[in-house]
């Protein structure tokens, strides 16, 4: 109060809004020049601007008469630019420099809040301005004085090779066409600098007519800056809140993104960042950063962010890799873009770089050459790969750039477990198109897996045979002593038991699907696990054990109950699917559970098979070739054979067919058909039953999932 009183208001000015000029005025900045000579007192020779890019090109005279103008020079540069002769085209025609061009360009993208301020009677008119341009000197002049004396040397050089060289003898000129321009091609030409340049000097220019400060139309646009109904007595009703006339006053800044400059990509504005949304921070965050603790990301986004929400958000666009988050590939690589080095398509990179970030999670260590060996990728994309999340050591190859981030780890199991999940789909899915094969290895005490080890198939042959021949004796004992239990058994005494022998080819296959089969959760037995065609439970459940889970036929257990609404809601959409990727799809599925679901308790492969078949599905016996390169999870097939609707029919006869041919031509299933069911079929109807069970691929048709290409 006391500052107030010191301070009184002496004196209340109207302040008025003019508009007239509002899309029209610009406000121009010149250089320096001395107190005594204003741009006024200049001659303005011409003006000319080119309106969309708000660009205005000055000529103003130069005093040649100023004691302080160097005649010697102006001569010596109206020579180097117009040469000896003098015509209409020449810049200086008093052969004299005797004028300077001003060229303009912008000091901000948002005038909004400037405004031209003229006082007059007691009253404050302001006129919003359009624009601010800064005027600075053009030295295009030199530009042309280079390229007359280029031009010079090239003729002089013609003249001297003309008098030493006869005539030059005809040669024959072969004419090549351009090859048609592609889309992305078309696409990174107009993004390019010289084509923005070329289209700016396209814009043709628009000549203006210079009028002095003291000219009479000067005088008459002046008064455009004056709120016309500034007199008059107008009642206006103040529907605003404080609030919003404050805000009105005071806009907050919006400026339009075509008018924002063009930062580089690793260029951010913390400021202009926290405007953003929570998931675009993070997604701009990561996609500069490439790779960031958990920690980090929370200290730049600022103490007042929630972290559950962060956890959400940062699981979007980012994997964890040793306790640290990593930027997925398909934000750095969208859709449409391609590499710059070799061009090849977004999805080859993001296959290759997530064939990196993989073995990133299996180890501290990946050697670029291994990696260019697997994806086929270019020296220069596997080197950007690595340099987003890895630092090279001299003899040893490339390290991850972080330190293995424990205290996340053990304060999240929960995330790590759905983030474990995603990664083995994507490592089923990188083993399927890259053709690895990974032999079972323990994993390490502090949680961290060793890196996939690549073998070749024989040696794989010949490890399940020595396998296979240690245990036959342990085996054929043990299957002896099962049977003689059946036997004694009272209440299994009216079950016939089907007994097959027991070859040493036969553990060879069972010892590969055993290697290959189960899924890296806890497993889980069934309610009959005992026999299963005379083997015993142990290995035929694939040395699943059990873990204190009811099985899955049991109808009290909560987590059957889950997977079999899990595996029917999944066959009704797709009605045939291998086991590979109903396990994939599985994964999915649990890394879009809440934390703590029942689902996580563990589900192995053999409590997935009997869900499957226990919800109305069989397994269809498809005659793979004998060279597949299929793995046994691929070669398990399964489909819905009853759903309720009228083509069940038709699909029962299509799956028979596959039953006995791994490919069919159309016209083999569409007669089979019609001689099963006794009624023409539509081509709509057997449309319809090829998209629900098939794909074509070379003119035949597959299983959904079997295909090999």
């Amino acid at each position: 109060m006391a500052n107030e009183e010191d301070d009184p208001v002496v004196q209340e000015i109207d302040v008025y809004l003019a508009k007239s000029l509002a899309e029209k005025l610009y406000l121009f900045q010149y250089p320096v020049r001395p107190a005594s000579m204003t741009y006024d007192d200049i001659p303005h020779l011409s003006a000319k601007i080119k309106p969309k890019q708000q660009k205005v090109e000055l000529e103003m005279a130069i005093d040649t008469l100023n004691p302080n103008y160097c005649r010697s020079k102006g001569e010596q540069i109206a020579l180097n630019v117009d040469g000896a002769c003098a015509d209409e085209t020449s810049t200086y025609s008093s052969k004299l420099m005797d004028k300077q061009t001003f060229c303009s360009s912008q000091t901000t993208s948002n005038t909004s809040r400037y405004a031209a301020a003229l006082y007059r009677q007691g009253e404050l008119h302001l006129t919003p301005l359009h624009g601010i341009l800064q005027l600075r000197p053009s030295f295009s002049y030199l530009d042309k004085a280079d390229a007359k004396h280029r031009e010079r040397e090239v003729a002089n050089e013609a003249g001297d090779s003309s008098q030493d060289e006869a005539e030059d003898d005809v040669k024959q000129i072969t004419v090549r066409f351009s090859r048609p321009e592609s889309e992305q091609a078309r696409q990174r030409r107009v993004q390019s600098y010289e084509f923005l340049q070329k289209k700016h000097a396209e814009e043709p220019w628009v000549h203006l007519h210079y009028y002095g400060l003291r000219d009479s139309r000067s005088e008459h646009e002046r008064q455009y800056l004056l709120c016309p109904g500034s007199s008059a007595v107008e009642n206006t009703e103040l529907i605003k809140s404080p609030s919003e006339y404050l805000m009105m006053l005071m806009p907050p800044s919006q400026e339009e993104e075509k008018d924002k400059p063009v930062a580089p990509s690793n260029v951010l504005s913390m400021a202009q960042l926290r405007t953003l949304p929570l998931a675009d921070q993070i997604k701009i965050l990561m996609k500069n950063v490439k790779v960031m603790p958990f920690a980090n990301l929370m200290s730049l986004l600022g103490p007042s962010v929630d972290s559950v929400a962060v956890m959400r958000g940062i699981q979007k666009v980012a994997m964890l890799v040793q306790g640290n988050w990593v930027v997925k590939s398909d934000i750095l690589y969208p859709k449409d873009s391609s590499s710059p080095h070799s061009g090849v398509s977004a999805e080859v990179l993001c296959r290759g770089r997530d064939f990196v970030m993989w073995k990133f999670t299996q180890s501290r260590w990946v050697v670029r050459k291994e990696v260019a060996t697997v994806t086929k990728l270019c020296t220069e994309d596997v080197r950007d790969f690595l340099e987003h999340m890895a630092v090279v050591r001299i003899n040893k190859g490339w390290e991850f750039i972080l330190p293995y981030d424990g205290e996340f780890i053990k304060k999240h199991p929960d995330v790590v477990q759905r983030q474990h999940m995603l990664w083995t789909g994507i490592q089923a899915k990188l083993e399927k198109v890259y053709n690895l094969v990974k032999e079972a290895m323990p994993k390490k005490p502090d949680g961290q897996s060793g890196p996939a080890r690549l073998v070749s198939g024989e040696q794989r042959v010949q490890v399940a045979k020595t396998k296979a021949q240690q245990n036959h004796i342990l085996l054929e004992r043990e299957l002896e002593r099962q049977k003689e239990q059946i036997r004694a058994s009272s209440v299994l005494s009216g079950v016939r038991i089907k007994e097959e022998p027991v070859s040493e080819e036969g553990e060879e296959e069972e010892e590969q699907e055993a290697e290959e089969e189960p899924m890296d959760t806890s497993p889980s037995g069934g309610c009959n696990s005992w026999l299963a065609n005379g083997l015993p439970a142990r290995r035929a459940a694939g040395m699943d054990s059990f873990n204190g889970h009811p099985p899955p036929g049991c109808a009290s257990s909560p987590v059957a109950r889950e997977l079999r609404a899990f595996v029917e809601a999944t066959f009704q959409r797709q009605f045939v699917l291998t086991l590979s990727e109903l396990k994939r799809l599985f994964n999915l599925h649990l890394a879009s559970l809440p934390p703590g679901h029942t689902l996580f308790s563990g589900i192995s492969d053999r409590m997935l098979q009997d869900t499957v078949l226990a919800a109305g599905c069989k397994q269809i016996l498809v005659p793979f070739p004998p060279q597949t390169a299929a793995s046994p999870d691929e070669q398990k097939v399964f489909a819905l054979w009853e759903s309720g609707d009228m083509s069940d029919q038709h699909r029962q006869v299509l799956l028979e067919i596959f039953s006995k041919n791994y490919r069919v031509r159309r016209n083999m299933i569409q007669s089979r058909l019609t001689q099963e069911c006794g009624e023409d079929l539509s081509k709509q109807e057997v449309d319809k039953v090829l998209k629900d069970c098939c794909v074509s691929y070379g003119g035949m048709w597959y299983l959904k999932g079997t295909v090999q290409s």
